[in-house]
């Protein structure tokens, strides 16, 4: 960028344009948000049939075009903010160059260069050193052996007018490196000519993103940053500090950092968290597809001790040794997303409120917070934590279940708002015998669930306190346990369901009011007699034994996995518990002190 170029360029343009784009994008947010939470709830509920189904379907591509939209146009209006934030420092810089040496009375050229008249003492012969003309160095051995004979001049003035051609020429260098960097990254921020948002286009749309975030480090870097190490509520007040195109810069170039930040609000890490969804989906799918298939001789038989034996080929061993744990950690991962975009699409089918995207990564074993309704404005909240094999490619029964509870507990509510939290957001054991009976895994989670559970006070904006339940199943309710004996639940009850154990030995050390903790226990669940050894408290007591001191309620399902059977007692309850109406559930009878003289 030479002078002339930089002297006349207006940094508010590109933020101007930047504005407009970032208008562009909440329209097409506005959009998508009707068509999938308006106008494809009202169609899936007042219409049936093949031609229904096709326009639902239709309607839901088009929403997906929207998407893309506010994603791309969120990108180039982070792009062009950052330009014009880089471009708009080196113009500074140059503008103050270009006063300085007004003031200093040198004469700056087309090119840069800068001319200083004579000055100085006179010499021997009586006469003014001469003046000359200089060239800015940015180089930083040339730069200083510039300085260097300026400083041997005794013209005063050269060693002025190297200053400022130096200052001059760092100016168009960084505006020079500027629009280099971001004329490519803005040229690329561009879609198909179809109407179809393909796996392609959003993997093409990661990219963008990423490259976006990389550029603009320095720009992101003088916005407000997030606390480092802060609490639920340091998030919310970062939040709430910055302004809309700050807010604007970090969703779009950060999604996943402000995507997982407890005390953020609902809609916001929804919104961040599905850009993330979709990039990951989409990147996903194109990775899973461009891996070469199988080879088609897989099988082979052998002669060992005089018997057939059947074994895999050495071109298919080959083949397996180099994709087969990527192809099954994508297909896993493929399935959970498959999992939380059905719950999308189910929003509205028997009044199921919208789903929130509270927290997403693919990463190992995932990760994925799934509410259903607002969980900022919502009268009564619960949140689930699932057990040992719970991982995203098995998210779909645990929404499910949240979902169901959702149902009976709306219906309970008669009127108040009601959202049901499906919180995967730890690392849960693989394996009932190899892993199950360590407890690092609930200690080590401990810390995320109770930040996660702050976050939802922090960013509470009803007009009174919301009622939280904690629901926990198997594993996850050692994990509960593990988070009220090292800190605070902000809960006002714990429901457990098929307990192995708790880590701590009474209700009274779960941190709800008394009274406030229930138990279920079904017929033929043999985890929590097993489990007592390993997470059971002094004695090993668990939530079923009676001197824990919970509130046993009637389960009339059978098995470890069945507390969420529709239309049974057991998911009543949970309900029941999750509006704020105990006094309503259906208790065990106390046991009989007398049963074993009878």
């Amino acid at each position: 960028m030479d002078l002339a170029t930089l002297k006349a360029v207006k940094p508010t343009a590109y933020s101007e344009a930047a504005e407009g784009y970032r208008s562009t994008s909440d329209m097409a947010s506005a959009a998508k948000d009707r068509l999938d939470n308006q106008i494809a709830v009202a169609m899936r509920n007042s219409l049936k049939g093949e031609a229904a189904t096709a326009a639902v379907e239709q309607v839901g591509e088009l929403g997906k075009n929207f998407h893309y939209i506010q994603v791309e146009c969120g990108l180039i209006g982070a792009a062009l903010e950052a330009f014009s934030y880089e471009v708009g420092s080196a113009k500074r810089k140059l503008d103050a160059a270009l006063d300085g040496a007004r003031a200093a009375q040198l004469t700056v050229h087309a090119d840069g260069s800068v001319s200083y008249p004579a000055g100085g003492e006179k010499d021997a012969d009586g006469r003014i050193p001469d003046g000359g003309t200089v060239t800015g160095l940015t180089d930083g051995t040339a730069a200083a052996i510039g300085r260097q004979s300026a400083d041997f001049d005794p013209n005063p003035n050269h060693r002025l007018a190297q200053d400022y051609a130096d200052q001059i020429a760092a100016a168009l260098k960084e505006a020079t490196e500027a629009d280099e960097k971001w004329a490519p990254k803005l040229r690329a921020l561009k879609a198909d000519d179809d109407l179809t948002v393909s796996d392609g286009d959003w993997a093409d749309a990661s990219s963008d993103t990423s490259g976006v975030k990389d550029a603009g480090k320095k720009y992101l870097d003088s916005l407000p940053q997030p606390p480092q190490g802060g609490g639920a509520k340091d998030n919310a007040a970062w939040w709430k500090g910055l302004d809309a195109e700050q807010q604007a810069a970090w969703i779009s170039m950060r999604p996943d950092a402000v995507g997982a930040l407890d005390g953020v609000p609902a809609a916001v890490r929804d919104e961040a968290n599905r850009m993330v969804f979709d990039e990951t989906r989409g990147r996903m799918r194109m990775e899973l597809n461009s891996i070469p298939a199988a080879p088609a001789d897989e099988w082979t038989y052998i002669t060992a001790g005089g018997y057939p034996s059947k074994v895999h080929t050495d071109e298919w061993m080959a083949w397996h040794n180099k994709y087969g744990d990527r192809i099954e950690h994508l297909t896993k991962s493929l399935k959970g997303m498959q999992a939380i975009q059905t719950r999308f699409d189910a929003t509205g089918n028997g009044k199921l409120p919208e789903a929130y995207l509270l927290g997403f990564s693919a990463d190992n074993d995932g990760r994925a917070i799934v509410a259903n309704g607002n969980p900022d404005t919502a009268d009564h909240r619960a949140v689930y934590v699932p057990g040992t094999t719970a991982e995203l490619g098995k998210v779909g029964g645990d929404i499910n279940r949240m979902t169901d509870l959702w149902r009976v507990a709306d219906t309970e509510a008669h009127g108040q708002s009601v959202s049901t939290i499906t919180w995967l957001g730890y690392e849960a054991p693989d394996d009932v015998v190899k892993d199950a009976p360590f407890e690092h895994y609930a200690y080590d989670g401990a810390p995320a669930f109770r930040n996660f559970m702050d976050g939802l006070d922090a960013s509470h904006s009803g007009e009174s306190p919301a009622h939280t339940t904690v629901i926990a199943h198997s594993y996850g309710t050692t994990l509960v346990g593990a988070a009220a004996e090292t800190g605070h639940l902000r809960a006002d009850d714990v429901v457990f369901a098929g307990s192995p154990g708790v880590k701590v030995s009474g209700a009274d050390e779960l941190d709800v009011p008394q009274g406030h903790v229930w138990n279920e226990e079904a017929d033929g669940d043999v985890v929590p007699d097993l489990g007592r050894w390993g997470h059971g408290g002094d004695g090993f007591i668990i939530p079923s034994d009676p001197d824990f001191g919970a509130n046993q309620m009637t389960t009339d399902t059978d098995g470890h996995s069945g507390y969420w059977d529709a239309g049974s007692d057991s998911l009543r309850n949970q309900a029941l518990v999750t509006v704020g109406k105990g006094d309503d559930v259906q208790l065990k009878p106390p046991p009989d002190p007398w049963a074993h003289v009878k």
